[in-house]
């Protein structure tokens, strides 16, 4: 497990779970719906979030600095290494050795990291950086 300030990646143990069961017909918020029609279905969330096996990988977020994009301290990201990095896309990056994960904003030649909570700079990225996007963020897991 390596850990970093912003970031800590993980590696999920091995399973032969087949999925859990899927409740397809909705949950309602108001009335109860009755439970005698439902199916025995099965969802693999592995499936359902990950598009590229090879090239996704997991981390949980530390820290504050993107609760304005609904990342918050210890939610899981999927990250897929493989997706082009365009401005708006949430990444995860490494720079002057550590990971973080931000918003980027690509303005003409310009590249900046930009936090989703207004506590936190704007990093702008320049050719003294070492500076690597390392993957886009395509789902967020949280607990409740």
């Amino acid at each position: 497990m390596k850990n970093s300030k912003n970031l800590q990646f993980f590696t999920p143990k091995p399973s032969s779970f087949e999925g859990a069961i899927l409740l397809d017909t909705g949950i309602s918020a108001g009335f109860p719906i009755p439970t005698d029609d439902f199916e025995t279905t099965r969802v693999s969330l592995d499936e359902e979030l990950i598009k590229n096996k090879s090239t996704t990988f997991f981390a949980k977020v530390k820290g504050q600095s993107m609760i304005g994009a609904g990342l918050n301290n210890d939610d899981l990201l999927v990250i897929d290494r493989s997706l082009e990095p365009s401005n708006n896309k949430i990444a995860v990056c490494f720079i002057d050795g550590d990971f973080t994960v931000k918003r980027l904003r690509v303005e003409g030649t310009e590249v900046w990291l930009q936090p989703e909570n207004p506590d936190y700079p704007k990093i702008k990225i320049t050719e003294e950086n070492d500076f690597i996007i390392w993957g886009i963020v395509t789902n967020v897991i949280k607990k409740v």
